[in-house]
Parts: C-alpha cells; structure tokens; sequence
C-alpha cells in the first residue's frame, strides 16, 4: 500500500520535489535554442510569420493542456488587464525578438535583453552597486553595439524595444507566477492565447507558406515548443518558489547561453570584442542586486 501511495502521489509535490534552480537551467537551454532553430527557417519564412507560429503553437499547447480559457472567464478585471498585459508583452516581444535575430547575432540581442533585469534592480534599490552594475552592462552593451550599428541601427532598435518588453515580461511574469506553479501556469496558457490573437494582424500573412508546407509547419511547431511553452513553464515554477532577487541573478546564465547557442547552432563565434561586450553584461547582471521587498 505504500508503494502504491508514493505511485499517486500529488503532481504538485512531485514538482516540488525538484529544484527551483533545475527549472531555471532547462529554462535557460530553451530559452535561445528555439529562437536559434527559428533563425534557420527565416530562408523559407519571414520573422513575423515564424514568431507568429511561434506563439500560436504555444497558445494551442497551452489549450490542449491546461484549458486557460476558463482562467479568462472567471477573472476579475484587474485579472483580465494582467493577463491582457502580459499577452500584448508575448506578442510585441517576441515579433521585435525575432525582427532582431533576423539581423543581428544571436548573442548580441541576448546581451542587450539583459539590460532589463539590471534596470529593473535599480529602479528598485538605487545603490552604488546597482549603479556601478548597470554601468558595467552598458558598457558591454556599447562594445556590442558599436560592432555593427553602422550597418543596422534599425535592429538595435527591435534589440532596445525587446530589452523594454523583456523587462515587462519580469514583472507580469512574478505576477502571474504569485499564487504557484500550477496557477501560474493557467494564467500562462490565458496570456499566450491572448497573444496569438494580438500577433495575427502582423503575423499571419507571412506564416502562409508554412500553413501550405507540412515540413516548415512541423519546424515551426518545433520552434515554438522549444520557445514559448518548455521555457516560459519552467520559469513560471522557477518564478514561484524563487524570490525575484535570485531569479535576476540566475539570468546572467542567458548571455551565455545565448552565445554558446550562437556558436555550435548557427556557426556565429563571436569576435574579440564581441566578447568582452557579452562578459561585461554578465558581469554587471552578475553584481546588481534587488530588494528584499521586491
């Protein structure tokens, strides 16, 4: 009788069982390796269309798994301008994320993304440290920046406005993470619905010749599970048993792993400098700090 116990045991206890820190790393790998498979089908579809298939694909995930949309009927309105936030987040966010990819390295917008946690940080707790962090971040970011903005000041741009969005995604992601995994998850699948209907408008003209293609179809299904439903989840159950703090810590892995993606997916080593730049991000990620409170 025992053993059958342990076999039933809770789900939500089985997750509990793991790590917080273990869903960040999962997070962590997904996280550039589906945008890095994207970039490879940008031959054959352009980035809206890909980022489009990319959310849509999570929205139906999410449908077939967790139902959301009973979460968006019984919220209350201020439930219902979080979600709707957080939707409009997912679907500009990812658009520019991949309008920036599409032009830049891979690396090079993870290290400008990472601008947001610090801001965040210090928007909270304005300290010398903070200070001398997003002095630190800036300055790689301009190393990076001053590789290549000649050439395309309108990708750094989609770069500066995915940063902003990222940012956003932090603070609607805690929120919607505040009452645990499992109804953090239901709120997730709600905003990602949102989002592919937000997205269809600039999206879906482009997704067309995957709609016509069952091989592109099923690479940008696969870009999307790798993109928008393994990491988003694993930092929902990462969001809710961390404290904001050391989830902000934890995102100086996301530079790096975007680079070593870069690198062994998409054959973009990056140069010296290029270097330097991503090591400075990490570093000034690495010494912020946030508040007790937050």
């Amino acid at each position: 009788m025992k053993s059958i116990g342990i076999g039933l045991e809770n789900p939500r206890a089985r997750i509990d069982a793991i790590p917080p820190h273990a869903f960040f790393v999962v997070s962590a790998i997904f996280h550039y390796l589906g945008p890095a498979f994207a970039v490879l089908l940008f031959q054959y579809v352009a980035a809206l269309g890909v980022a489009w298939l990319r959310i849509t694909t999570a929205a139906v995930a999410f449908a077939l798994w967790r139902r959301p949309w009973r979460v968006i009927a019984s919220a209350t309105k201020p439930q219902l301008m979080l979600l709707v936030a957080m939707g409009a987040i997912l679907a500009v966010m990812n658009s520019v994320f991949y309008l920036a990819i599409e032009r830049l390295p891979l690396a090079t917008v993870g290290a400008i993304e990472f601008l947001a946690p610090i801001g965040l940080a210090v928007a909270g707790l304005r300290d010398l440290r903070n200070v001398v962090a997003l002095a630190t971040a800036i300055g790689g970011v301009a190393l990076l920046t001053n590789v290549r903005f000649a050439g395309e000041p309108l990708a750094y741009l989609f770069a500066f406005v995915n940063c902003a969005l990222f940012a956003g995604y932090i603070v609607a992601g805690h929120a919607l993470a505040r009452d645990g995994g499992a109804s953090g998850i239901d709120r997730l699948g709600a905003a990602m619905l949102i989002a592919a209907i937000a997205a269809a408008p600039i999206g879906f003209r482009d997704a067309l010749p995957a709609l016509h293609d069952p091989r592109l179809l099923a690479a940008a299904i696969g870009v999307g599970i790798c993109s928008s439903v393994i990491p988003y989840v694993c930092d929902q159950l990462a969001m809710a048993r961390l404290p904001r703090s050391t989830f902000a810590l934890l995102l100086a892995l996301l530079p790096a792993t975007a680079s070593l993606v870069g690198a062994l997916v998409l054959r973009q080593v990056p140069a010296p400098v290029e270097i330097a730049g991503i090591a400075l991000v990490i570093g000034g990620v690495l010494l912020h700090r946030t508040s007790t409170a937050a």
